[in-house]
């Protein structure tokens, strides 16, 4: 029987405290979005400062492939670190003990990005590298204490909704990027007095690109202090530490709820499960779960990172020339065009699954995302050399476009929520951090493999990157397409749902029907048989 105080978490109305929840929890989220999407115009300011080795060239300076792909997987690697370090933590302390820590991460380190130490190419790379890292922990280790922290707060009637909302707020990051972006390029254009910014960019750009940096930590910080107020969350006191007054007292502090609708006399604390985990008792009982979720979030974060990150590569031709513009018009313009992209479709991608995620349920959502994905890439991925690469145009930008909506009314989004309802309070936060590790994995692979599959096969070919013999960006994207696909598949052979049950509820794991014979050992081998079964099935 649950507990009191858990069924009127289960139940309770939709109240300020749930709305405050989502925008301090999201503020991880937001700065994740921030600097990743700060990335392309930051890249273009490098490239034209401290690798213009010839200003007098018809080209103007570009940062090597090679810089690009340590800049994005270093930051990369930090968030793998800080997923699985705070995902641990906070099963071992609490979340509320290392929530504030992993924030402080992420605006001192935003800060040191803009800094940099010095101004020579080598130095300022090597801190801006070191930076890079220590904000991709802070990042990291908000993920699964953000998604884990609403999910036990919600009722499991919106539940979805809410964890959706949090993870929405990487729109709201996008957005702000490229405005600050835009923002920042258009003062110090008209500000600057230099008298040839396109050949030579003028000594303040050097500062422009820094500001641009740091003021990911503004929305961070404004957070701290509702952090540092957030009581433990009233399952992990209960469940996990077993002290069942304190997370009565907690409940009762955040929500207006009577009570005697929150304190039962009788109540009996539930016995936590004996078994640690990766034993064969967790991998029988949630491997299958855990397997699901990481390689889907892996499956995704290939596809989703490959295109976010080198989105100027893919619409270039809706951009002038790096020739014929300044450093700042050149930022600016493609800042502009990834608030474009977020306004049409990344952002409403968001909202949808805000909407419907509690209506149709995960599983669909997340099939229907990959589905239409890859139909999406192969449109534009197998004309691209003979049709897109020359004649891009209004329908090119909305097959891209839909590329990122069904991403966020998809797997993205859907990735971030499953992790953090299927598995018991004592692993959720472990959980859903190997999961999320598991996609930046994935991110790696497809940021800096796109980055060098995508390259040109013409003689417009920047600095550092080289001619390919096949076109590199129609088998880049065919490519995607068919890691889409099989994320379709491995939702459909894996994936639990979870809509409108309790938390609790989905910790309960029918043994005999998910994973077969639990006393000889053979569960999970009985289930992939199934599932081997019901793929071939699929297939006719």
């Amino acid at each position: 029987m649950a507990l009191k105080v858990l069924s009127a978490l289960d139940t309770a109305k939709t109240q300020y405290y749930h709305f405050k929840a989502i925008i301090v929890a999201g503020m991880g989220l937001f700065t994740d979005a921030y600097d990743l999407f700060c990335i392309p115009p930051i890249m273009i300011f490098l490239g034209r400062i401290y690798y213009d080795e010839n200003p007098s060239a018809t080209s103007p300076g570009a940062t090597p492939p090679s810089i690009v792909s340590v800049s994005v997987t270093i930051a990369l690697l930090g968030t793998v670190v800080g997923q699985l370090v705070f995902g641990r933590l906070g099963d071992k302390i609490g979340r509320r003990k290392v929530y504030g820590m992993a924030l402080m991460f992420m605006v001192l380190s935003s800060i040191g990005c803009g800094f940099s130490i010095c101004r020579t190419r080598k130095c300022v790379l090597t801190s801006l590298c070191l930076f890079r890292f220590l904000l991709g922990v802070g990042i990291g280790g908000d993920y699964p204490l953000s998604a884990t922290i609403m999910s036990e707060f919600a009722n499991k009637r919106t539940r979805g909704s809410f964890i959706a909302a949090v993870f929405s707020m990487q729109g709201f990051g996008i957005l702000t990027s490229s405005a600050v972006t835009m923002i920042v390029c258009a003062i110090f254009d008209r500000a600057s007095k230099a008298t040839d910014k396109i050949k030579v960019p003028p000594d303040e750009a050097d500062i422009a690109w820094r500001l641009i940096l740091m003021f990911g930590a503004v929305p961070a910080a404004m957070t701290c202090y509702w952090r540092m107020m957030m009581p433990e969350t009233a399952r992990y006191t209960a469940l996990v530490e077993q002290n069942l007054r304190q997370a009565v007292m907690d409940v009762g502090r955040v929500l207006d709820v009577p009570e005697e609708e929150i304190k039962g006399e009788f109540d009996v604390l539930p016995r936590p499960p004996s078994y640690g985990l990766f034993s064969k008792p967790f991998l029988r009982n949630h491997g299958r779960d855990l397997l699901s979720c990481s390689l889907s979030w892996f499956l995704v974060d290939i596809i989703f990172y490959s295109n976010t990150l080198f989105q100027s590569q893919i619409y270039h031709n809706f951009l002038k020339p790096p020739k014929h513009v300044d450093v700042y018009r050149d930022a600016f313009n493609v800042a502009k065009l990834q608030a474009i992209i977020a306004i049409c479709s990344t952002i409403p991608g968001y909202f949808a699954t805000v909407i419907f995620i509690d209506r149709y349920g995960r599983v669909k959502i997340q099939m229907l995302g990959f589905f239409a994905m890859a139909i999406c890439l192969f449109a534009i991925g197998i004309p691209y050399s003979k049709f897109w690469d020359h004649r891009a145009n209004a329908g090119f930008l909305i097959l891209y476009g839909l590329t990122f909506f069904f991403a966020n009314f998809g797997p993205n989004t859907t990735t971030f929520i499953v992790p953090a309802e299927l598995f018991p309070a004592r692993f959720r936060s472990t959980c859903h951090g190997i999961a999320g590790a598991a996609g930046k994995v994935g991110a790696i692979i497809g940021s800096v493999g796109f980055l060098w599959a995508s390259q040109a096969t013409d003689d417009d070919v920047k600095p550092g990157y080289h001619h390919k013999g096949i076109n590199g960006m129609t088998m880049g994207l065919v490519v995607l397409g068919g890691i889409s696909l099989l994320g379709m598949v491995v939702t459909y052979l894996f994936a639990r749902e979870t809509r409108g049950r309790s938390l609790e509820e989905n910790e309960i794991t029918n043994i005999e029907d998910d994973y077969g014979d639990e006393e000889n050992g053979l569960g999970l081998f009985s289930y992939l048989s199934r599932s081997v079964n019901r793929l071939r099935a699929f297939s006719l």
